[in-house]
């Protein structure tokens, strides 16, 4: 964690220098960023949100996570769908996304301003833990004071998020919010996204009987002050193209590395659902129209794969190419994540809501939101849900829900791979060609090998709390569901 440090300073200085200009497309942050020798909370509030794109895209912890959910799979250099070691390291998000965050805080512009710096940064750190369990949070970011920052247990990172998230909501006043390149400065905007991801948070804890008490009432608090109902009010961030290409446009920028997995196009296929002709392409080409419902096999090596593809030339590439623009969009939070997480957090009692008609509205939200019309009573039959509460992990109810919750987050691979180590839905066989030797699903990244040579003894004592050690195959905190699938 001396690195962060270090990395901190680094970052900083280099974008007070001319970091600025790569955000022209996005608007005007700057007027001189190349004479300044200060940083300026607006500039860095649109620096972190023109790159929060890789969070629900093509980061690190998204295409991982997407291919253990099983959306994915390699087509020509197969690895981590064959679960080599996933050792990687998280120290970037510090560096950068997170400590510009802290410095538009630690310059306090602004009430709204320091608000929506905070929402965000609860949103990164949720990522991070999700990916390896206890991480640097309290300690975390506070420069020459702390350059070795004890890890956090996640449960103290997930109950911190929570309370930040809330005291952001209700701290909002009428000043403005510059720079912001998603919402426009729009104060409800930002509580909706806020109570979005507090609401999907406390989901997330559903499983830990210790916190059920404070994770209940953060998912009604959430679903009471308001969250996400309609597309149009998405949590997204969409890219101008030019200089700022979407995320997705540049997956198959000159590549074709990845593939839409036979796991997800065998669902689809097996349910007709029509909104499998926005999920996969028969081209990488950008603008292509035609849809693909070729998934390729999942976690297959390189010889076998490549065979299938020559084989198939049309297999489902990652989105249809219409939705892989240059200034395409990237989904970070979707209404319909935000209504099926009701549905999930009404079944568990936590609500009064109706059941059906959350999962309803939720279905409905994601058919809109990939152009597929409104799904027919025939289609929702096929994922029958009831208004009467069942919230054992292997029952008929929490199967359709969080089978549903997967399809609909795609192709979001954070979220896919949080609903299936959770719930265990929907059934996921490892890869055939499995290459770890446990061949088991990875639960978690590995810390990186930096993380034991700078930040040792912190680092060790998170790894003294992991039942199994510090391996792929350990559970986070609230990954406490029984194998049902031997995973």
């Amino acid at each position: 964690m001396k690195k962060i440090y270090l990395y901190t300073l680094a970052g900083a200085f280099t974008f007070l220098g001319a970091g600025c200009n790569k955000l022209k497309d996005f608007g005007d942050v700057n007027n001189n960023p190349a004479a300044t020798v200060t940083p300026i909370p607006s500039a860095l509030l649109s620096n972190v949100e023109a790159s929060l794109g890789g969070y629900g895209s093509t980061g690190t912890e998204a295409i991982s996570g997407g291919q253990y959910a099983q959306y994915f799979t390699e087509t020509q250099y197969s690895g981590t769908s064959l679960y080599n070691l996933p050792q990687n390291g998280f120290t970037g998000n510090y560096a950068g996304n997170l400590n510009n965050l802290q410095l538009v805080i630690n310059q306090n512009p602004n009430k709204n301003m320091v608000n929506v710096a905070k929402i965000l940064q609860q949103y990164i750190f949720w990522i991070v833990t999700d990916s390896w369990g206890d991480v640097p949070y309290s300690e975390a970011l506070k420069g020459s004071s702390n350059i070795l920052p004890k890890y956090d247990t996640q449960e103290t990172i997930y109950k911190g998020i929570l309370t930040t998230l809330t005291d952001a909501i209700n701290s909002f006043d009428s000043s403005p919010i510059s720079g912001d390149i998603i919402y426009g400065g729009d104060v409800a905007s930002w509580k909706r996204m806020a109570n979005s991801l507090k609401l999907l948070v406390a989901v997330q804890m559903s499983n830990v009987t210790a916190s059920s008490s404070v994770a209940s009432a953060a998912a009604s608090e959430a679903i009471t002050s308001g969250v996400i109902t309609t597309n149009d009010q998405n949590f997204k961030l969409q890219f101008p193209g030019g200089n700022y290409k979407s995320s997705w446009w540049n997956l198959y920028n000159g590549r074709k590395d990845f593939a839409e997995a036979k796991t997800l196009t065998d669902i689809t296929a097996s349910t007709s659902d029509p909104r499998q002709a926005a999920f996969g392409g028969e081209s990488e080409v950008v603008g292509n129209v035609n849809t693909s419902s070729i998934g390729v096999p999942y976690g297959l090596a390189r010889l076998t794969v490549t065979a299938f593809t020559d084989a198939n030339p049309k297999w489902a590439r990652i989105l249809r190419g219409d939705y892989r623009l240059e200034n395409g969009y990237v989904m970070l939070i979707s209404a319909a994540e935000t209504w099926l997480a009701r549905a999930e957090a009404a079944n568990l009692g936590w609500t009064s809501e109706s059941i059906s008609a959350d999962y309803k509205s939720g279905v409905t939200a994601s058919f809109d939101q990939w152009g597929a019309g409104t799904p027919s009573t025939a289609y929702l039959n096929q994922f029958p849900v009831t208004d009467t509460k069942d919230a054992d992990i292997t029952h008929t109810q929490v199967k359709n829900i969080s089978t549903q919750r997967w399809i609909s987050s795609y192709p979001d691979g954070h979220m896919g791979w949080n609903i299936w180590r959770k719930t265990g839905w929907p059934s996921l066989t490892p890869a055939p060609d499995a290459t770890n030797s446990s061949k088991k699903i990875v639960r978690r990244f590995v810390y990186a090998t930096s993380e034991y040579n700078t930040n040792g003894a912190n680092v060790n004592a998170a790894v003294a709390r992991l039942s199994g050690g510090d391996s792929q195959d350990s559970r986070v905190w609230w990954d406490t569901r029984k194998d049902k699938d031997n995973n």
